[in-house]
């Protein structure tokens, strides 16, 4: 087979689709194949500028899945791309061949050595294995600004570092084994006894060849010195040839080449690392300075002074910081023009060492040009507010770039004694080239460099630009000593250029390590090294414009493991990626795959979005894909439709009570008659209007009406509109209802409560706005109105007791000047202080829900819940229930698959009790839990009966 053959060419294909029947032979469920041309639009972009369009993907269940999978695929040539995150920038996550998505299915996380070690499996983000670590003290040395969402997995593969980490504590330093599935479908283990004979048996040629590869890297003096200067920098630039001279046993090399190698040479199933302990104790400034060269000049004493962290921003990265929501402080206030940031951290174990620490940092401040005065923090909040900056910077600036153009991020790293002289010499190409928005940020302190670059990339012009700035970066970055990639790998971007910084005689080993692992080439063909010079140019996405809640949506990823959907059809960064397939498919007149993606669309991307907003918490530039989805629902309802729910508004009393009556009658029946007679209606009507009945639903509740007029003392606190949920769902296991308990709360605190005459009628609007009904919404909100009025008059703020409900109360109230509290934040605040409890629970489990995390008032709810608890716990793998109001019981799935993991917890925790603040998030969770899930005030109330 030639040299071309195996290393693969990886352009830009867009087969018609359809996984190859050999690997579909070796997937033992078929609806973990995804073929549709919604399934490739979904998977066809990462967060990098590359568009690659899949013949399909498989959702991997096992490593002996995979190991068939990539057999057959060596048998028969197929590429195969695996994915997890898609948080790469480089290219490396999307393929024309297979993608294999083990985000799904491989999560696990096992905790080893009371938190010294830990055992993951490549689907678990750095933040999730994080979580499990935190009680421990120790977290994973790799510290990127993307651990919301990269997977351990991808972490490996890229060879990731950070914030901090530098190359000490990188993936490649903190790994202590492997378990890895060969494209011949061997599996190894570099763990277990004998892991050297097993891979000599199992792979001679593979054993052998990495032992010559090994001595004849060794024996070259030149070769040595090379990789010796080359990964004293951080270095993601081909594969980590370092690891020949680090490590003698073939397996450990192997381990140890396959970090940074992106996918090209094995899929990594598990891997087992040594942990590095938390420092507790940190403290923060986030220095203005005058200029970006002020700011670089500056690098060298803050160094020596043992910061741990230095992060460097330039005037755009500033410009864009200021349109934040909760911007840090110190950005604000100026027009950035010249200036240039430094996010400066030192940590440490204790408060005198944090104290002398900070105190060195004060007296390099004093000597440097501020632009205005600095001083360090060890307040949270502010800590929290620079470093959300910082991290969610590259989305954020990528996301203020124009409509219709493309995002260009790269890394490259140089000696920091150079890194002054590179910034200028950058800044001066971007002038040279015409990149007039280009931007600069990253790891001052590393001497990496993060820069992005926009354009369209169409035509000609274009990408003769990119090719002359590439060129000339090159010979920038290898000029100054440095390497073209420092920690978000090779990818496509920088593969014609491996050779360039290593020479022949490196590069020549690193094609004939490839060879050895993948002699067909399958694996990732394209990525990190190719025999194509123009392979970085190859499959360049151009980015149309599309609905404006979307367009400035840069495919991060961020969004995804927060989403309720994730496991059963899209997450928010696909819906949006389908968008804009559907608007290429538009442009190219291709109204056949216009009309597929939008019959797929309909169920995939509308239906079974929970409009929850969850996306919006961890989107760096607040994309809230809820929205878009409520306009497209408004767009597609029929006049009847919006007829039905407008006449539902007027007499909403009515309605919720006949609701209520319903669910208590069905309670009473047979519960195959009534599923029966709910499917025929979803038949008839559709799923996404008649909701499924099942015997986990509850009986209804009381009419709110009977608890309208003052509770407790005069003069009142506060006017409470009971949400109607309770009215018609009952509370769990025959109790009170929730709204009843705050009541009784308060007459026992003696604080005067209203409730509103005209209460049966009144409701937050969410039903409406979540459908996207204008009419009946403006209804609600006329209604509100009274409400507004009343508590202006008295001076009071409106409490509602069920979170999705105060958060609904919110956009309607607040903008009419009244604060609207939910009911566990007035609990804590007012009425706990008052009341003498006395804890009946020995454990509980908690459920935050999207609102109390969206209105901040989850630690409320776990104040409260300490007060009625002797142990209170919420789920590592806490998440959206997906309940999302009635979407619940219209796409029961939807909750099924969101609870899925938290459900599994949850049974294993066993508590003695379990509950939450929303009454349709209890719902959903003890349907998927088994468990009975009630209102937190529920458990005050009867924790505080006399």
């Amino acid at each position: 087979m030639t040299r071309r053959a195996r290393l693969g060419r990886g352009g830009h294909t867009n087969h018609t689709g359809g996984i190859p029947a050999d690997i579909r032979g070796c997937v033992s469920d078929p609806a973990r194949l995804r073929e549709r041309p919604i399934d490739r639009a979904a998977y066809a972009s990462d967060a990098s500028h590359y568009l690659f369009t899949p013949r399909g993907a498989v959702i991997a269940e096992s490593a002996r899945e995979v190991a068939a999978i990539l057999a057959a695929a060596s048998r028969s040539g197929e590429p195969v791309t695996f994915r997890s995150g898609g948080t790469s920038l480089s290219g490396q996550a999307s393929g024309a061949g297979v993608i294999v998505d083990v985000r799904q299915r491989f999560r696990g996380v096992e905790v080893l050595d009371d938190g010294q070690r830990v055992r993951v499996e490549p689907g678990a983000t750095v933040r999730q294995v994080n979580v499990r670590l935190a009680k421990h003290g120790t977290r994973l040395g790799p510290d990127p600004a993307s651990e919301i969402a990269c997977t351990v997995g991808g972490v490996i593969a890229n060879n990731s570092s950070g914030m901090a980490c530098g190359t000490d504590e990188n993936s490649y330093r903190t790994l202590e084994s492997l378990v890895v599935v060969l494209p011949s479908g061997t599996v190894v283990d570099t763990a277990r006894d004998g892991a050297d004979a097993h891979l000599r048996e199992a792979e001679p040629e593979l054993f052998a060849g990495l032992e010559w590869l090994r001595d004849r890297v060794r024996s070259n003096p030149t070769s040595v010195a090379a990789i010796q200067r080359m990964f004293a920098l951080k270095n993601t630039m081909g594969y980590g040839v370092n690891a020949f001279l680090d490590f003698d046993s073939p397996t450990e090399i192997l381990a140890h080449l396959i970090v940074g190698s992106e996918g090209t040479l094995a899929f990594i199933a598990e891997a087992t690392f040594r942990t590095v302990p938390v420092q507790r104790q940190a403290a923060t400034a986030l220095v203005v300075l005058p200029t970006l060269d002020a700011a670089v000049a500056a690098l060298p004493s803050i160094t020596a002074s043992g910061a741990a962290a230095i992060e460097l921003m330039d005037a755009t990265s500033l410009a864009v910081g200021q349109r934040l929501d909760r911007p840090p402080a110190e950005i604000v206030g100026f027009e950035p023009t010249t200036q240039a940031a430094l996010l400066i951290e030192y940590r440490a174990d204790d408060d005198d060492a944090l104290a002398e620490a900070s105190t060195a940092g004060a007296r390099v401040l004093e000597d440097l040009p501020l632009h205005a005065p600095a001083a360090f923090s060890t307040d949270a909040g502010a800590r929290a507010r620079a470093w959300a900056f910082r991290k969610g910077l590259y989305a954020s600036v990528a996301g203020a770039r124009p409509s219709g153009t493309t995002a260009l991020l790269e890394d490259i790293v140089v000696p920091p004694a150079e890194l002054a002289g590179t910034c200028t010499e950058l800044q001066s190409l971007f002038t040279q080239h015409d990149y007039r928005d280009a931007v600069i940020f990253g790891h001052a302190k590393d001497g990496n460099l993060h820069f992005m670059v926009t354009d369209r990339f169409e035509g000609s012009a274009a990408l003769t630009r990119h090719v002359a700035f590439t060129e000339s970066l090159v010979d920038l970055v290898l000029g100054a000593g440095g390497n073209l990639k420092a920690e978000h790998g090779t990818g496509r971007a920088m593969a014609p250029f491996v050779s360039r910084q290593y020479g022949d005689e490196l590069y020549d080993v690193m094609v004939t390590l490839k060879r050895l692992c993948d002699p067909r080439g399958i694996m990732n063909p394209g990525v990190l090294i190719s025999d194509d010079p123009k392979i970085h140019l190859r499959g360049i996405t151009e980015t149309p414009t599309i609905e404006p809640e979307a367009d400035r949506c840069v495919e991060c990823g961020y969004c995804e493991p927060v989403c309720p959907s994730r496991d059963l059809t899209l997450t928010p960064r696909q819906r949006i990626a389908v968008r804009r397939a559907s608007e290429r498919a538009q442009l190219a007149g291709d109204s056949e795959l216009v009309s597929a993606l939008a019959a797929d669309y309909d169920y995939d991307g509308v239906q079974t979005c929970a409009v929850d907003g969850m996306c919006a918490t961890a989107c760096p530039v607040g994309i809230n894909t809820g929205d878009l989805v409520k306009r497209l629902r408004r767009e597609a309802s029929s006049k009847t439709e919006d007829a039905l729910w407008s006449t539902l508004a007027t007499q909403w009393g009515v309605a919720t009570r006949g609701g209520a009556r319903a669910l208590t009658a069905a309670r009473a029946l047979p519960t195959p008659l009534v599923r029966g007679a709910t499917q025929l209606g979803r038949a008839v009507l559709g799923a996404d209007t008649v909701p499924r009945y099942d015997a986990g639903l509850p009986g209804g509740g009381p009419a709110r009406s009977r608890v309208a007029g003052v509770h407790g003392t005069e003069p009142v606190a506060a006017i409470f509109v009971p949400a109607c949920v309770g009215s018609m769902f009952g509370p769990e296991d025959g109790g009170m209802p929730a709204g009843e308990a705050l009541l009784a709360l308060a007459v026992r605190a003696g604080v005067g409560i209203h409730v509103p005459d005209d209460v049966e009628n009144l409701c937050c609007g969410t039903p409406w706005s979540s459908k996207g009904r204008s009419h009946g919404l403006d209804t609600m909100r006329r209604r509100a109105a009274g409400v507004a009025e009343a508590a202006r008059a008295a001076s009071v703020p409106v409490i509602v007791d069920a979170s999705s409900c105060t958060e609904g109360f919110a956009s309607l109230l607040e903008p009419l000047g009244v604060d609207v509290i939910d009911a566990v934040a007035f609990t804590a605040q007012t009425l706990l202080p008052r009341l003498t409890v006395a804890p009946r629970t020995d454990s509980l489990v908690i459920h935050p829900t999207c609102s109390s995390e969206q209105l901040g008032t989850t630690s409320a709810l776990l104040e409260v819940a300490r007060a009625v608890a002797s142990e209170v716990r919420v789920p590592e793998t806490w998440g959206c229930c997906g309940f999302a109001g009635d979407r619940g019981m219209l796409h029961p799935e939807l909750t099924a698959a969101a609870t899925a993991a938290e459900a599994a917890e949850v049974r294993a925790i066993n508590a003695t009790a379990h509950a939450s603040c929303n009454r349709t998030c209890e719902i959903g969770m003890t349907r998927a839990t088994g468990k009975s899930y009630r209102h937190v005030l529920e458990l005050l109330e009867e924790a505080t009966r006399p």
